[in-house]
């Protein structure tokens, strides 16, 4: 008898692992997410310090995605800043391209 439980209960495991391994998401769900490209928030002043993204500290802008979007920064030590609050510096940047800086 003992063993009839241990087989049924193997059985009722083994076809709900079954049943949940068929609802993964489809390989066109996985791919379309996976080739979404990022936008260019396109600001030209760090969010951070407030300086010119090129120039000053360098020839090209440090760029960060951060929720589908492309920041641009001075250096990296502004890219660190950004990261401990990047709500409150994708904002400022996203005026900043708003207003053409």
């Amino acid at each position: 008898m003992k063993k009839f439980t241990a087989l049924t209960l193997g059985i009722v495991f083994l076809t709900t692992g079954l049943l949940f391994a068929q609802q993964a998401p489809t390989t066109t769900q996985t791919t379309s997410q996976a080739t979404a490209k990022p936008a260019e928030v396109g600001n030209k002043t760090c969010p951070v310090s407030g300086g010119p993204v090129t120039g000053v500290m360098s020839d090209k802008p440090v760029k960060y995605e951060y929720k589908g979007k492309i920041y641009n920064l001075c250096c990296p030590g502004c890219l660190s800043a950004f990261k401990k609050n990047p709500e409150k510096y994708s904002k400022i940047a996203e005026d900043n391209a708003k207003a053409g800086k």
